[in-house]
């Protein structure tokens, strides 16, 4: 006889993380993407389980009151993945339809991270304008809110998410990859921030035995990271299609965010956590063909926090804090000036250009294309929600109450990037 099925077990963990040592010297972790690093577990399809992550940098940045340690980040060793995972009858060719059930911190480390990184060490989209130097906020969670010493009178529901999510590439899709990444790395030689990362053997982890020439070969090919994810509402509720390149698709995931504003415009700039995810995976044969799957699809949560009652900022193609320039149909130009307006905006309530850029990047900030229409200018939106705050921030006839707010965590030497007016 067989034995009678057990119903309402819990949930068992596959990958186990301890988010308080090093990411670098634990199993079941990575921090390259290659066809040829091995499943460390195996699900079936419909079953659901729970994946423990670190923190994307795998330990580097601390709780306390300075940025040195974002000044000082190892890029070579960031985005850590808990991985991959197999699901049994998946080859190539299928989907792999992945639910999101659940996405949490470690109830031992309830707390998170954002961060404005260097010029020189990593950048971000205003890393030229302000000369960047480190600056980071630390926040503390309490169930789904979020708030911070270093950026007081704001408090929200984090719209928690894996900031990387995705199935093993092919070999070929690799080489695709490495290739018109390299193509533009040569057309911008020295670029500062980089343009691209292309593989780089110094800093590469895989947690698990290998035969050297196959570390070898991933350590010289792996992908750092892969093509476009750190989607907000990609969130816990959600439904992915991801394309299937090798046997067993070899899912992976890390860098969970508690919260992040469309864009992430600081680089670091979601709210950075270690934390577990619960996903049930499920296998549509031949579903690229089926769905014209040449890039993922996903179904946004059914519960995310919505924050209806926004200040919305315009940006348009011309870099109106700048030089004046005008740029045709540049959609980047558009959400870089809708940006530096609300920075401006929260400059005026008595937020400093750090904590102004911090929180933009952290707080669930809606941006949206409004229109590539009218030539030669692209329009983009920001919406600022007035729920976040602790005051009517609202535009009134008699101006905007400045208030002392301090300071983000800046470097102990003091030093920080250029201002704007």
């Amino acid at each position: 006889m067989s034995a009678p099925k057990v119903y309402g077990a819990a949930h068992e963990t596959l990958i186990k993380v301890n988010p308080f040592a090093s990411a670098d010297s634990q199993a079941g972790l990575m921090n390259r993407w290659h066809p040829e690093i091995p499943p460390v577990v195996t699900v079936k399809p419909g079953e659901v389980f729970k994946i423990e992550t670190h923190e994307w940098t795998g330990g580097q940045i601390k709780n306390n009151d300075n940025a040195d340690d974002i000044r000082d980040v190892d890029l070579t060793k960031i985005h850590y993945l808990s991985g991959p995972i197999a699901v049994e009858t998946a080859e190539p060719g299928d989907a792999l339809l992945v639910e999101i059930l659940d996405v949490t911190p470690f109830p031992e480390m309830p707390w998170g991270y954002t961060g404005v990184f260097e010029l020189n060490n990593g950048g971000g989209l205003f890393s030229k304008e302000f000369d960047t130097k480190a600056a980071k906020a630390i926040w503390d969670f309490e169930g789904v809110y979020a708030s911070s010493r270093h950026i007081p009178g704001v408090r929200f529901a984090g719209i928690s998410h894996p900031g990387l999510i995705g199935t093993a590439p092919s070999a070929e899709l690799l080489a695709t990859w490495n290739t018109r990444e390299q193509a533009l790395i040569d057309q911008h030689p020295g670029c500062v921030p980089a343009v691209a990362l292309p593989p780089e053997p110094i800093g590469a982890y895989v947690g698990q035995d290998l035969p050297d020439d196959v570390r070898e070969r991933i350590y010289r090919e792996g992908a750092r990271t892969i093509p476009g994810r750190d989607i907000k509402n990609l969130s816990k509720g959600s439904k992915c299609y991801f394309p299937v390149y090798v046997p067993g698709a070899n899912l992976s995931v890390g860098d969970l965010h508690f919260s992040q504003g469309d864009g992430e415009l600081s680089f670091c700039g979601a709210i950075e956590m270690a934390g577990i995810i619960s996903f049930k995976c499920s296998v549509i044969k031949d579903g690229i063909k089926k769905f014209a799957l040449r890039q993922p699809i996903f179904l946004p949560s059914p519960v995310d926090p919505m924050y209806a009652q926004q200040i919305v900022f315009e940006g348009i193609s011309v870099d109106i804090h700048g030089d004046g320039k005008q740029f045709n149909m540049d959609a980047t130009v558009a959400y870089k000036q809708a940006a530096l307006n609300c920075m401006a905006y929260l400059k005026k309530l008595g937020y400093t250009r750090e904590q102004a850029h911090l929180l933009l990047s952290a707080a669930p900030i809606d941006s949206h294309v409004a229109a590539l229409v009218d030539s030669p200018n692209a329009c983009v939106t920001m919406g600022l929600p007035l729920g976040i705050f602790d005051r009517d921030i609202s535009p009134n006839e008699k101006g905007l109450e400045a208030r002392d707010y301090g300071q983000a965590a800046i470097r102990s030497d003091g030093q920080r990037g250029l201002d704007f007016e």
